[in-house]
């Protein structure tokens, strides 16, 4: 199943698909075009991986990890589908990553890799800006990169586990403006999902509504004030953010 978080007439609803537009939980049939779209899931402990696909190590040219390579990701930077993600006027290249969101549904600690899959809920899209200017090298935290206010669209569905038989066989493309920029399958991870979940699991406790997102392919090139990036991954349907500037 698929459902949604929105917003209508200022209170919050859990939504789900009905035709062309969604019903609320209270019976209400309502259009998508009436309602706001927040984060499918209100995320606790957000990890975010860098240099998960090979091709988009060599992309950056950056030697692939041998460990993973995780970072934290603050509430403040999500926001729902057709929200909209500021540019700040002074960086030279901020582009978009397509990436599957893995959403954990019970607490979990030292779970193996064979286990890890139960302890999924289902999976969302998430498209990770980076500004690539605030990064200063490969050491550093990606601290001003990738924790901005409303820098990581989310949604726009939680896509139960069961609907999902093979998410590492998934593909992913992103549009800008229409047109196709970015294109790969979660095949090509170097550290697939259970092996995320072992490992963050093996120093820490998991706890429902956590997010691991799961790093990006290749593809990956500079947006402009204006344009409209959709983030696609197959069963999960298609995310939509626009970039504005201070004015907007």
């Amino acid at each position: 199943m698929k459902t949604a978080r929105i917003v209508f007439q200022g209170g919050i609803y859990q939504a789900k698909e009905h035709g062309k537009g969604l019903e609320l939980d209270n019976g209400r049939q309502v259009s998508e075009e009436d309602v706001v779209w927040l984060p499918p899931v209100e995320p606790q402990t957000s990890f975010a991986l860098g240099l998960n696909y090979f091709d988009h190590a060599n992309e950056l040219s950056f030697k692939a990890p041998e460990e993973p390579l995780v970072f934290l990701k603050g509430p403040n930077t999500f926001v729902g589908h057709r929200g909209k993600t500021y540019r700040p006027s002074e960086v030279t290249n901020m582009h978009y990553e397509c990436e599957l969101a893995v959403i954990i549904g019970k607490q979990a600690k030292n779970v193996t890799r064979d286990e890890a899959y139960s302890y999924i809920s289902g999976y969302t899209i998430a498209n990770d800006y980076a500004i690539r200017d605030y990064l200063e090298n490969y050491y550093r935290p990606n601290l001003r990169v990738k924790n901005r206010d409303y820098c990581t669209p989310l949604g726009p569905w939680h896509v139960d586990a069961a609907d999902i038989d093979d998410p590492m066989n998934l593909s992913l493309r992103t549009y800008v403006n229409g047109e196709l920029v970015q294109e790969g399958s979660t095949k090509d991870m170097i550290f697939a999902i259970p092996d995320l979940i072992e490992y963050l699991s093996s120093f820490m406790t998991l706890n429902r509504g956590d997010l691991i997102l799961t790093g990006t392919p290749k593809g990956t090139v500079d947006t402009k004030v204006g344009d409209e990036v959709s983030t696609e991954i197959e069963g999960l349907g298609s995310l939509v953010n626009t970039i504005t500037d201070e004015r907007s």
